[in-house]
């Protein structure tokens, strides 16, 4: 199946890939893809239609596709990403955030929604005791 994003979208709208990367990135646009369209069936939605449907929603999903392999190429393979780190010296204090707590592959909420595809929350009653006559028999 096709890729929602090339390399050359990854690099028009990122960066330009080192040498190592380009191997990663490619599979990464297949995997990210794919699992993008799992997305899409949970939520009833046909994500390769929509997009041959819309050009300006294809874009949108090639943008959002860019960013989550973006993201994932950042993240290191032989140690854990660090966004922020703070350091001393004499007191031995050390702290940092992390880039992806636990790594892998991830998508936020917020690009499903951009995508249209987060699951809306439904209220429903079950009815446990089965439908109940009504005597209504005293009304006109």
């Amino acid at each position: 199946m096709k890729t929602f994003a090339t390399i050359n979208d990854l690099i028009a709208l990122w960066r330009p890939l080192k040498h190592d990367e380009n191997q990663r990135a490619s599979k990464l646009l297949e995997v990210v893809s794919d699992t993008l369209r799992v997305e899409a069936k949970r939520v009833g939605k046909n994500l390769d239609t929509m997009v041959e449907n819309s050009q300006p929603y294809a874009n949108v999903v090639t943008s959002v596709t860019v960013d989550i392999v973006a993201r994932t190429l950042m993240t290191s393979t032989d140690h854990e990403p660090m966004t922020q780190m703070t350091e001393s010296a004499l007191g031995y204090s050390f702290s940092g955030s992390y880039l992806v707590p636990g790594g892998g592959l991830f998508i936020k909420d917020s690009e499903l929604k951009r995508l249209g595809l987060t699951k809306k929350q439904r209220i429903g009653v079950i009815d446990i005791y089965g439908e109940s006559e009504r005597d209504t028999s005293h009304t006109n």
